[in-house]
């Protein structure tokens, strides 16, 4: 048995238990093809948020690893930040652990200033260094640790993952009508560009015994969807992502 994992289980319950109350959970076009035995994902959206997504690989009989990414997209019409949270970790440590409320088209946002006051009390003894790529569109205030083990330090993080999470769906669906739509869509899809310049996820994915073609196709095409200029409804709320030339 591992507390580490045990924790991060304990957050990816959470995180979907939220989306459940919160949101619909929706079948993406072409989203079934990555969902597999130890790989799981699943999207929602509502009227709070456009698309909120969980994926989990779960490697630990075979490889002893745990990865999780989440993110929270608002609507195009929202200043809102976007919410992220990723993990990775063995039954003794989490190799990288980062959570931020990351700018779309206010850089000044009160709940990015929010979340700062929430990451400014932690402290780790291993602080991850951030590439270029990740400098280009994460906050200042991040969280962002390596190698956590102790047990405070993984305390830390549940409870600043839980704090930023519901203060996040509480707030998020406020701030509807406070941006151009297309402005919106631009800093959702520039998030997006940047997240998939990180070489580490498709790496740490292919290494853990995933088919190299579904991880390629997966981060390229459908972990951060580009948006198209124009959006349709889907359950009443605006919402359209692109598949270019995927394969089923």
């Amino acid at each position: 048995m591992s507390l580490i994992w045990d924790s991060l289980i304990d957050i990816q319950n959470d995180l979907i238990k939220s989306f459940e109350l919160t949101g619909t959970e929706i079948q993406e076009e072409g989203m079934d093809r990555f969902n597999q035995p130890g790989w799981v994902n699943r999207v929602w959206t509502s009227e709070k948020y456009r698309r909120a997504h969980v994926d989990v690989v779960d490697m630990r009989e075979s490889h002893k690893l745990w990865m999780m990414h989440c993110c929270i997209f608002p609507h195009t019409d929202s200043d809102a930040p976007i919410f992220g949270f990723d993990v990775i970790a063995g039954p003794n440590k989490m190799t990288g652990a980062f959570c931020d409320l990351s700018a779309t088209t206010n850089p000044d946002h009160e709940m990015i200033k929010h979340f700062a006051e929430i990451t400014s009390k932690l402290e780790w003894k291993r602080e991850r260094e951030l590439p270029e790529w990740a400098k280009a569109i994460f906050s200042d205030g991040m969280m962002a640790a390596g190698m956590v083990k102790e047990q405070e330090e993984i305390d830390q993080i549940s409870k600043a993952v839980d704090e930023t999470l519901n203060y996040y769906i509480k707030e998020v669906g406020k701030h509807r009508n406070k941006s151009d739509r297309e402005d919106g869509r631009v800093a959702q899809n520039r998030y997006g560009h940047y997240q998939r310049q990180n070489p580490h996820t498709p790496r740490v994915m292919k290494s853990l015994g995933l088919n190299e073609e579904d991880v390629d196709v997966f981060v390229e095409k459908c972990l951060f969807p580009e948006l198209d200029e124009e959006l349709i409804s889907v359950s009443g709320v605006p919402y359209k992502v692109r598949r270019r030339d995927i394969k089923l």
